[in-house]
């Protein structure tokens, strides 16, 4: 008998994904302003007051704490969830190309890492 891959229990749509950062990250900048992250006990209560379940709570906590943050929080509870990989796959849903721009919502409020671009010197900018 072969086994077929199924989705993880948390597993949801690009789509799913893009609606739940928009509800969370507005919650967010309406109750403690705009930040580069948010603590653990704050995207849980802007999932609770969102409604955001807590088979997929894990996604806003991808998208809005920090690295650290996310993995004592995934280390307590026993989990094995790759922050990484769950918070590019947030910031992929949240992209568009058919809009003509990168984000169709404003996500200024999200300070993005600090990148060294020196490498990419030998480009007249």
């Amino acid at each position: 008998m072969s086994a077929v891959a199924q989705p993880a229990p948390c597993a949801i749509s690009p789509a799913d994904k893009k609606a739940q950062a928009k509800r969370v990250g507005d919650d967010l900048v309406r109750h403690y302003g705009k930040r580069k992250f948010y603590t653990v006990e704050q995207v849980r209560e802007a999932n609770r007051r969102k409604a955001i379940g807590i088979d997929v709570a894990c996604w806003s906590h991808a998208m809005f704490n920090s690295h650290s943050d996310f993995d004592r929080l995934h280390a307590a509870a026993g989990d094995a969830c790759d922050y990484v990989a769950m918070k590019s796959q947030m910031l992929r849903a949240v992209a568009t190309v058919e809009s003509g721009s990168w984000f169709d919502w404003d996500l200024s409020w999200l300070e993005f890492p600090d990148l060294d671009i020196s490498i990419f010197d030998f480009f007249d900018l």
